[in-house]
Order: structure tokens, then C-alpha cells, then sequence
């Protein structure tokens, strides 16, 4: 069975109230417990019938919901953090972007489109090259074969309380809160 991480620690980041911050782990819980539910569900039902097939298609989307916060709190810390400029992250960054101002222009732009969904920075398994990928809601838009570095939460569940409409100040608080120190070891993992 799988247990939900506890991502506390975030409390008190800057920009984010801890009244967002824990309505939003309650969310994440909730998809942890429905993986578990949808896990022992399939292994009742016969496979092959309506009601395996939906419970099949139910599971992509509990099971990302839940990795994909476990990413995005992961991503987080109290206090921020800077990009290590001369790390190989950067480098990868200027050579797939031209700069790093260009990718975080995109990365932003990106997260300030219409909908809801995730914004992630995606490394393509094969050939190392750097994306940044809009994901429609959490089981449509993953890049087939890439590797999550960076991602953000751009639900309204994810912002609306601190920040109503005001998706880019809410991107603006996320900035000043990711762990590159996280970021660089996903893109080191990947290579």
C-alpha cells in the first residue's frame, strides 16, 4: 500500500498560506488513498469487463495525481533556493533554451496558459534534450519516454486561496520556493 509523504515542512513558505498548503496536502492524500483503493478494487473485478476497464482508466489518473504532488511538493522548499549557474543543469538549460532568462520566460509562459494542468520541465531519455511541456490535467500531455525535473502545480486548487485569479503572482511565490538543489538531482539521475 502506498502511504502519503509528509511535506510539513513547507509550511511557512513564502507566498504560500498554510491554509493552501494543507487544504492542497489533503488533496494529495486523497489521491494516495484512491491509488490504494483503485489497487485492491482491480484485483476483484474480472478483468476485461466495463467495469475493470473504467476502473483500468480511473487508475492513470489517481496514481499521477498522486506522483505528480509528490514531484511538485518534492521540488518545493521553505526559503528558496538559486540555480547553481555553473552546474550542469544550467549548462543543459543554455544550450537547449540559449539562456536561462529564455527558458524561464518559457517555463513561465507556459504555466500562465489558459486551463488547468502542470507545467513541467521534461528531459527526453533518449537524447537529454530539455522541453518544457504543458500537462493537461494528469493523465493526458506526459512526454512518452521523458523524465519529470521540475514540475508546477497549475490547478486552481493550487493557487486560488492566496492568490484568487492571479496565476502569475502565484508563479511568481512558486520561483522564489523551488529546491534547485532537488531539480539538479532529478536532472543528474536522468542522464
Amino acid at each position: 500500500m502506498y502511504e502519503a509523504k509528509n511535506f510539513e515542512a513547507l509550511l511557512g513558505t513564502e507566498g504560500f498560506s498554510d491554509i493552501l498548503l494543507r487544504n492542497h496536502f489533503t488533496l494529495y492524500e486523497g489521491y494516495v488513498s484512491n491509488t490504494n483503493k483503485l489497487v485492491d478494487l482491480l484485483r476483484t473485478v474480472e478483468l476485461g469487463t466495463p467495469a475493470w476497464n473504467e476502473l483500468k482508466r480511473r487508475f492513470g489518473w489517481e496514481w499521477n495525481g498522486m506522483r505528480l504532488h509528490e514531484l511538485y511538493f518534492g521540488n518545493m522548499i521553505s526559503g528558496g533556493a538559486k540555480i547553481d549557474e555553473k552546474g550542469d543543469l544550467a549548462k543543459k538549460i543554455k544550450e537547449d533554451f540559449g539562456s536561462i532568462d529564455a527558458w524561464e520566460k518559457d517555463f513561465r509562459a507556459t504555466g500562465a496558459m489558459r486551463g488547468i494542468g502542470w507545467v513541467a520541465l521534461a528531459r527526453d531519455t533518449e537524447t537529454g534534450r530539455l522541453f518544457n511541456v504543458w500537462v493537461n490535467e494528469h493523465d493526458g500531455g506526459h512526454l512518452a519516454g521523458a523524465s519529470t525535473i521540475l514540475i508546477m502545480d497549475v490547478f486552481e486548487h493550487a493557487f486560488a486561496i492566496d492568490y484568487g485569479l492571479k496565476r502569475t503572482d502565484y508563479i511568481e511565490a512558486f520561483w522564489k520556493a523551488i529546491d534547485w538543489g532537488v531539480v539538479s538531482e532529478r536532472f543528474v539521475a536522468v542522464k
